[in-house]
């Protein structure tokens, strides 16, 4: 920063800092700081939406590019809620581990011993729609860079009514993701049919990269209506 050549200040002399500046600065290095420890393709918590901003699902909080997203990371906010979400996922750990001791001097079956959780995996999720058809989907891309060998993401469609998180609502379903030894990731969607046809739904797991997709595609509203009436022939497409 500059102190020196500030209007206002004497040669070989550092003139007092504006507030603007000094917060500019700070944020600066803020941001240098966080290059060095933080890789954002992998950070599970940096999301960018639809109008070209950067959001914190973490916080909650939006940000107009990338550098004020690292600053945001360093601060007192984002660092306190690291905290809670640490020692809460620390909390249901130990947990797990008492019912999983509990089952196993009862006589009830063990949960995979030895597999511990190491939290929910990165992902991206994609509006996408047909352009034959017209019809809405979602492209979901989730990264397991961890996943234990030999082991396959799973996929399963939960109903409002099955889940214990939330007062049950007819008008959503739940799409759920599991792979050891991340935690099982589930998503909110409406409650519509998924079109599974050739080249609608398929998932597909690059044993490379360690990422999963899942290409799902909701079924329009006439074939959702006229599907189970008899003798009514389906859209042609």
């Amino acid at each position: 920063m500059d102190y020196q050549n500030r209007a206002g200040s004497k040669f070989g002399g550092g003139g007092v800092a504006s507030q603007s500046a000094t917060n500019a600065d700070r944020r600066e290095r803020l941001r240098q700081l966080a290059l060095e420890t933080i890789d954002l393709d992998k950070d599970p918590y940096f999301f960018k939406n639809h109008v070209g901003s950067f959001e914190c699902r973490l916080c909650l909080t939006v940000h107009q590019n990338d550098g004020s997203y690292l600053a945001h990371t360093q601060g007192r906010k984002h660092q306190t809620n690291l905290a809670r979400r640490h020692a809460r996922e620390q909390k249901e750990g130990k947990d797990r581990d008492a019912s999983q001791m509990i089952g196993l001097l009862s006589g009830g079956p063990a949960k995979k011993p030895g597999v511990y959780k190491i939290g929910v995996p990165g992902y991206r999720v994609t509006k996408i729609r047909d352009p034959q058809t017209r019809q809405n989907g979602l492209l979901f891309q989730l990264e397991f860079p961890e996943i234990l060998p030999n082991v396959v993401p799973k996929v399963r469609f939960m109903s409002a009514f099955e889940q214990k998180v939330e007062d049950p609502d007819k008008n959503f379903q739940y799409f759920l993701v599991a792979a050891d030894p991340y935690e099982t990731i589930g998503f909110k969607l409406q409650a519509r049919e998924i079109d599974r046809g050739e080249g609608k739904y398929y998932t597909w797991f690059d044993e490379d990269s360690k990422d999963f997709w899942v290409q799902l595609m909701f079924k329009t509203e006439r074939d959702e209506r006229y599907s189970a009436v008899p003798g009514l022939a389906p859209l042609r497409r």
